[in-house]
């Protein structure tokens, strides 16, 4: 039974957090729920009270003598917010404490997730923004809000979560909290995600179906392990995940700079972008036009090879004891030929993921096989990206060790 604190602020979506409140309950989960004083205008104390079976305060001068705006914070195994209104989230940016539920989260050392719900207008300005990139940059995981039907006939990104997804989210994270999922502590770990893009003209390149979620799936599953996390993120449109520095680059020369230079004191380097084999030699300066005339050929030379370099600085003196995986999505995998290939990269593990019909880029889930220096070979079923990343920093975790 974990300890979870339920914080509700003043948002229409307050009432769903109520189906929230009643899962985590049917779970054997002890909840607390502590709303704002605003919050209270749409769902009342009587109705969290009862659903809880916990008493409810909104003010740091109730129970004064337990000193409960601390006590609450430290004790907790895991704090979320549903929903986490624009002002909340900007209080919480600014570390401000004038209430019970602000003073909470300045004490609290558990994982902390805040589920946004507002306005469009309000989820996208600015401020919001910052505010959010803020509290994801200091180790919040800050869920971006559904679209759909908001209050009123709007329509739009800022709606909450359904119970059920939020549930998901805190039971994989409290899932986390075993030893197990401490494996990573004190490490430094880098990982590439996205597809590279390598220029033609002013307005056209050649790149790749990568979005980056498999990347980020990883980046997220290392935060919560305790790494510190670095993601060098190629043209990947996703929202930077929780705990983790983003560094952005374009094209696969950017890439391996970066890669580089952020691996040198790396424990763990996993790339997981998919990289551009080769550029256009040349690069024109103005859009190249359609008139009538048969376009010169674009020849094409050789991109340097991010991951056979990383291993090769290691094996050259590099970090001593670094776990360097590579990233193979094939059309036709072949075991043959993905042993012959991390043999020839130089590196620990290879992931040989099948691409097309619905799997690998874009889509939600993926599957596997991890190939080992060793020779062994590790199947990861089809399943989210997520899971793949759990199996993976596991392989990792164990060859740290």
């Amino acid at each position: 039974m974990a300890r979870v604190i339920l914080g509700v602020s003043a948002g229409i979506a307050a009432y769903k957090s109520a189906s929230l409140l009643r899962l985590l309950r049917e779970a054997g989960h002890r909840v607390r729920v502590i709303p704002t004083a605003d919050a209270l205008r749409f769902v009342g104390e009587p109705t969290w009270a009862a659903l809880s079976g916990e008493p409810v305060a909104t003010d740091v001068w109730t129970a004064v003598d337990e000193v409960a705006h601390v006590r609450l914070g430290q004790s907790a195994d895991l704090v979320i917010v549903a929903p986490a209104t624009a002002d909340l989230l900007a209080r919480a940016a600014a570390g401000m404490s004038g209430d019970l539920l602000t003073a909470t989260l300045l004490t609290a050392r558990c994982p902390v997730v805040l589920a946004p719900a507002m306005h469009t207008e309000m989820w996208e300005h600015p401020a919001t923004t910052a505010n959010v990139a803020l509290l994801r940059q200091r180790g919040a995981l800050v869920i971006d809000p559904a679209s759909g039907r908001l209050t009123g006939a709007d329509t739009g990104p800022g709606r909450l979560p359904e119970p059920e997804e939020l549930f998901a989210v805190v039971q994989a994270l409290l899932a986390r909290l075993m030893p197990a999922a401490a494996s990573l502590a004190g490490r430094r770990v880098v990982i590439s995600a996205g597809g590279t893009r390598e220029e033609l003209d002013p307005v056209r390149f050649l790149g790749n179906w990568s979005t980056g979620k498999q990347g980020y799936a990883l980046a997220r599953s290392a935060a919560l392990r305790g790494a510190e996390v670095t993601v060098v993120a190629a043209n990947v449109e996703l929202p930077d995940p929780a705990g983790a520095r983003v560094v952005r680059v374009v094209s696969a020369r950017d890439m391996h700079a970066a890669m580089l230079a952020e691996a040198g004191i790396a424990d763990a380097v996993v790339m997981t972008a998919a990289v551009a084999d080769f550029r256009p030699v040349a690069r024109s300066d103005s859009k190249i036009k359609k008139d009538g005339s048969q376009p010169d050929p674009i020849v094409l030379t050789e991109n340097p090879d991010i991951l056979h370099d990383l291993a090769g600085r290691r094996a050259r003196g590099g970090r001593q004891g670094q776990v360097v995986v590579g990233f193979a999505a094939e059309t036709d995998p072949d075991p043959q030929a993905a042993q012959a290939k991390l043999a020839r990269k130089g590196c620990d593990l290879l992931v040989v993921n099948p691409v097309g019909n619905g799997r690998g880029f874009g889509s939600a889930d993926n599957e596997a096989i991890v190939y080992s220096r060793e020779g062994s070979q590790t199947p990861i079923p089809r399943g989210s990206k997520e899971a793949l990343a759990e199996v993976v920093w596991d392989l990792v975790a164990a060859r740290l060790q």
